[in-house]
């Protein structure tokens, strides 16, 4: 296997244990184990190769999905050894979307050959599992945290659509732009880094508008 198709499998398998935390923290039973850690391992790649009109790559190779029901499986007789399961689910939530980053801006050169679309899809790939997961599992989104993310994501795909336009290997292309966009995030959450927030008035309710 190439470089890329392992990183397509370890990003599948780091989203699907974020997805089986979220479902530790609710306390549900396996069947929602294997639910949220299916949605959010396959859930970014489904809507990526959605709209370059790919065939759906689980669809191809439903090891994907195995890959999933494991890792479900594991989280489901583990998760109670590990202290802090939100902050595990943060940190490997970082290491997916750095996967995702390089291997959405791939396939999106590969389908159109197109930078922006490339960027775009790294972007899509990336964050989409995070954001289905916490819609799911009704967790605080990512996308609202304060620490940067879809930038990070960004960092990544853009790394990744640059070595490729170089024309650097795509070993080299997939390893840095993965390492880019780990340290990003993995800087955001351990420093705290955020962009600049509006701080100009705060919006209105609702009921307050005349």
């Amino acid at each position: 296997m190439n470089p890329l198709l392992y990183l397509d499998y370890a990003g599948v398998a780091v989203f699907a244990a974020t997805g089986a935390l979220a479902a530790s923290r609710k306390q549900l039973d396996v069947i929602g184990f294997l639910f949220l850690a299916s949605f959010t391992g396959i859930g970014g790649g489904t809507v990526r190769d959605v709209i370059l009109g790919l065939p759906v790559f689980w669809v191809i190779n439903p090891a994907y999905v195995l890959v999933c029901a494991a890792v479900a499986v594991l989280v489901f007789l583990t998760a109670h050894l590990v202290e802090s399961r939100y902050k595990l689910l943060l940190w490997l939530d970082a290491l997916g979307m750095s996967a995702y980053a390089a291997i959405g801006a791939a396939k999106g050169l590969a389908a159109t050959g197109s930078p922006t679309v490339a960027i775009v899809m790294g972007l899509l790939t990336a964050t989409f599992g995070g954001i289905l997961r916490d819609l799911l599992a009704g967790e605080p989104s990512v996308l609202l945290k304060p620490e940067i993310y879809v930038s990070a994501a960004m960092v990544g795909a853009g790394i990744y659509t640059l070595a490729d336009i170089a024309e650097l290997p795509p070993e080299v292309s997939t390893v840095v732009a993965f390492v880019a966009a780990f340290m990003v995030r993995g800087g955001a959450l351990k420093f705290g880094w955020t962009f600049p927030a509006y701080r100009s008035r705060p919006g209105r309710r609702p009921e307050d508008i005349p």
